[in-house]
Formats: C-alpha cells, structure tokens, sequence
C-alpha cells in the first residue's frame, strides 16, 4: 500500500480525520471512499480509527491508499528516461512517435505500458496517472503521478494555471507579431474524430507565443500555454497562418513529424513543497531542421 503521514498542526486542533482530509490535504469523495471501503486504513498515533475520530494538536495521522490495478493494460518493457522521480512522481522524456497512453492504434506500445513495466521491474505498487500528456509525434517532457491521490492534486494544479509547460517549436513563415497571445476557443472539426479547430463554442484556450530565431521560410518560437486543450498549439499557430513545420493534419508540409518539444516543465511539489523546473534539449531531429535553414522547407516544394 501508498502510505502518507502527517502531523496535525494547532489550526487542525479538533477536526475530524474526515474533515482534514477533505478542507486540509484536498482528499475528493471518490479517493475517501477508496480508503474507506476498498482496502485502505487510517491510523492516529499507531492506532486504526474512522473518519469520525477527532484529532489535535501534535496527533500523527497516516493514510494507506488501496492498491489501483490496471488488469486491462499490458506492461511493455521499453527505454524510458526517466529525467526525476520519487514516491509519487515521474517526470520521463518522452520521444516523438510513441504514444503518451494507450489507444486503439497503440494499445501496448504507449509510455503507460512502458512505465507499468518498470514498476513491475522494481517491485512498485503504483499505477499510471499521466497528467501533462503529449500528442505521439510531440516529443519531451511528460508529467506521470503515481497514485489517484497525487493526481488528483496535480490535475488541480493544472486547471488554475500552476504546471507550467514552456515548448521550443518551428513554424512555417515570418511572424508579423513576435511575441503575442492566442486566445481562441477550440472544438472538435465537425465530421473528424481526431481534427480539432478554432470555434466559437469550443473550449477555452490560451496560447502565448514569442520568435527566438528566424530564418528564411520559417521562424523558432518558444511557447506557453495556459490550458491543456487537445492539440492547442498545433491548431492556434495554424489558425495564425503558420502552422507547424511537419504538421500536414493543420496544413504544415509533410516532415518525420511535427516540430514540437516540451522543453521546460515546472511546478509546486504539492506533497514536498518543493518548487521544481526541468528542461530537456531540443532533440536532434529538431535541430537538424534548425540547421538546414531553408532546405529544410525548399525539398518539400519539390515533392
């Protein structure tokens, strides 16, 4: 089990354990009910007690979170790098052309199936929650809590702005405006189940953007983004007019793959309090786009 301890400080004095949980440490209704009912125990002071029992000042209290199971999803052991961990996070590098979670086209060949392998590997009870995922041919640095409790924790962090995700990408032109803000709502594209698009009633979706390195026939921007929409960066720079280079799905010419990375991923540990920051090189594929110049763009008009 995933053991969490604490100890109640005077403003706690007299709560209940329940009461704690929820106003003091965020525990949903869904994770209490886990604890209770599942598997899990609750001990103050060494002592097993219910969510009713009063605590005070000095009480250590400790958790155990029932073990989650993933019967349906296949460890598949593969080369991860893993850039940090501990007990309730992974931060992992991710390459392009592997899928961040399983689906229909990558049911066991995803970074979940790679990373429940190495859990398996070292004996680890956890499972998979990934919490800044990234689309197949986007590559870098990819955010994977350990347990419901850590994730639903940093799925809050996300909502209110608080994970910030900064990406180096390449872009087809000269942007007129070197640095600016997109803030444009996306949904799905009608009759697509993949495709989404600028609309009206889509979803709220903010992009900041600023050029780095122009060359001829494309620029280098450095990218952050406020939400997490599916696709976001890819669909606001296309609906500027320059979309990413690679990207054929929003208009790009057709590359390996798009030219997106996560370069830099930081945050509030919400269990150590500890500010982290974690920034991952442009990949070589990437660069060597960068360094061809125009070429890069020049052999696909001739295709």
């Amino acid at each position: 089990m995933i053991k969490l301890e604490w100890v109640i400080e005077p403003a706690c004095h007299g709560m209940t354990i329940g009461m704690y949980l929820k106003a003091e440490k965020q525990f949903s209704r869904r994770i209490l009910k886990a604890v209770k009912f599942d598997g899990g125990k609750i001990r103050l002071n060494d002592e097993e007690q219910t969510v009713r029992a009063i605590i005070k000042e000095g009480d250590r209290l400790s958790i155990s979170l029932p073990i989650e199971k993933s019967d349906t999803l296949q460890p598949t052991r593969m080369p991860l790098d893993i850039v940090y961990e501990d007990e309730a996070i992974i931060v992992i590098n991710k390459q392009a052309g592997v899928a961040s979670i399983p689906s229909m086209n990558h049911p066991k060949s995803s970074i979940v199936n790679g990373v429940l392998a190495y859990y398996k590997e070292k004996g680890l009870p956890y499972t998979v929650h990934v919490v800044t995922r990234l689309d197949v041919d986007t590559s870098g640095l990819l955010l994977i809590a350990k347990h419901r409790y850590i994730h639903s924790l940093l799925a809050k962090m996300q909502q209110t702005g608080h994970i910030v995700r900064r990406y180096t990408a390449i872009v087809e032109g000269t942007l007129n405006e070197k640095k600016g803000t997109i803030n444009q709502p996306i949904g799905r594209k009608e009759g697509s189940i993949i495709e989404r698009m600028v609309r009206s009633d889509g979803q709220h979706a903010v992009t900041h953007y600023e050029v780095v390195r122009e060359r001829e026939g494309y620029s280098i921007i450095n990218i952050e983004i406020e939400t997490g929409r599916t696709h976001q960066i890819r669909v606001h720079m296309s609906y500027l007019g320059y979309p990413l280079l690679g990207d054929d799905l929003y208009g790009g010419r057709f590359r390996e793959r798009h030219a997106l990375h996560c370069s830099e991923l930081s945050f509030l540990h919400p269990i150590t309090n500890k500010y982290l920051v974690f920034q991952s090189p442009i990949p070589t594929d990437m660069l060597r786009l960068i360094k061809m110049g125009n070429n890069a763009t020049k052999s696909d008009d001739s295709r």
